[in-house]
């Protein structure tokens, strides 16, 4: 596929926002925002809005497949998905039923994004030992890919009990449901992947998004051993646009802060310093100023990396809902504009 050719989509994660007093926004009313976010998205022709799974205070989605299939029912054309479902926690049986019935309450506009999350809070919800991590993703991940095709199903394993030419329903009408496998950056994973004949999605949220370039070409390389055809790739990463270099940074910065040194203290980070903001802007995976600017930035590296996706994840922390909805207008209205013009060039050149 051209480059000229790449979907650009949304991603969020349901951060809990601040109102306009400065208080934290109620969960009720962060999910209602991100429904009429996703509204504008589908007004704007982005391509794809996408929800992530999190069992934590400051996020306000556990079930995105329901806020989903809310956000169906008042747009037309957007595809719709999850970024990402925490597969290793959850049964693959019910993911796979979530997101047949999401897929025919939207015409067929419904994507899975698998993955085994960067946050472990779902594990003791949900009586998991963190020390089964791999074997988890694993045999779900294993008993997933049978069920995409849609006959009955034969499996066994360690983590649930087995299948016996076991039939799944509802089906998906148009006989495969769209299905990623999300990753950070581990060969492993990117192989998997492949092995497995499901879409790649890179989750690039730091450090030059170059760097990735070697677990591109590890995945097009084992996919084209494999004797598949060529499978799209996608990149995930954050970003912010405002009329400004200066406003989205200044907007921008205490939110990303507060999230950053949040998470960053739970994981043994120091706080993040003004200076490591800065150079994540200039030269890592941020994607924070004017449109002008963003799209000079982005339209390289997806040239680069050959992404066939790009998803920006929009959100970050409490940044307030209305400068998140100038940010997805300002995204759907010229930066995707600039950054397709900027890779056709590049693509006649």
């Amino acid at each position: 596929m051209k480059t000229t050719n790449i979907e650009f989509g949304l991603d969020t994660f349901g951060d809990v926002t601040l109102d306009n007093a400065d208080q934290p926004e109620h969960h009720a009313q962060v999910i209602r925002n991100l429904v009429e976010e996703a509204i504008l998205a589908d007004q704007l022709g982005i391509d794809f809005f996408g929800i992530g799974e999190h069992h934590r205070e400051d996020f306000a989605v556990s079930a995105p497949e329901i806020v989903l299939a809310a956000i169906a029912g008042v747009t037309s054309r957007i595809k719709l998905g999850s970024a990402v479902t925490v597969l290793s926690s959850d049964d693959p049986i019910r993911v796979f039923q979530r997101f047949s019935t999401l897929d025919a309450v939207s015409n067929g506009r419904a994507e899975a994004i698998l993955g085994r999350g960067s946050f472990t809070e779902s594990f003791p919800l949900f009586g998991f030992s963190l020390s089964d991590y791999e074997t988890l993703f694993q045999e779900k991940l294993d008993l997933f890919s049978d069920l995409l095709e849609q006959r009955p199903v034969s499996w066994s394993g360690t983590t649930r009990p087995p299948l016996s030419e076991q039939s799944v329903f509802p089906h998906v009408e148009t006989g495969r449901l769209k299905t990623w496998i999300g990753v950070g950056g581990s060969p492993n994973s990117v192989i998997r992947a492949a092995q497995y004949r499901l879409p790649l999605m890179l989750a690039i949220i730091g450090g030059s998004p170059y760097r990735f370039k070697p677990y591109v070409d590890l995945y097009h390389e084992a996919t084209r051993k494999l004797g598949f055809e060529p499978l799209p790739f996608g990149i995930h990463s954050p970003g912010y646009i405002a009329d400004s270099d200066e406003q989205a940074r200044d907007e921008f910065w205490p939110h990303y802060r507060a999230m950053r040194d949040r998470i960053g203290k739970e994981r043994g980070w120091g706080p993040i310093t003004m200076d490591e903001y800065v150079a994540e802007i200039e030269n890592g995976s941020l994607y924070v100023g004017s449109a002008e600017t963003v799209a000079a930035k982005l339209a390289p590296v997806l040239h680069t990396l050959g992404a066939e996706r790009f998803q920006l994840k929009y959100s970050a922390g409490t940044l307030p809902h209305t400068y998140l909805m100038q940010s997805i207008r300002l995204y759907g209205e010229e930066v995707i504009p600039a950054v397709k013009a900027q890779l056709a060039s590049k693509e006649a050149a």
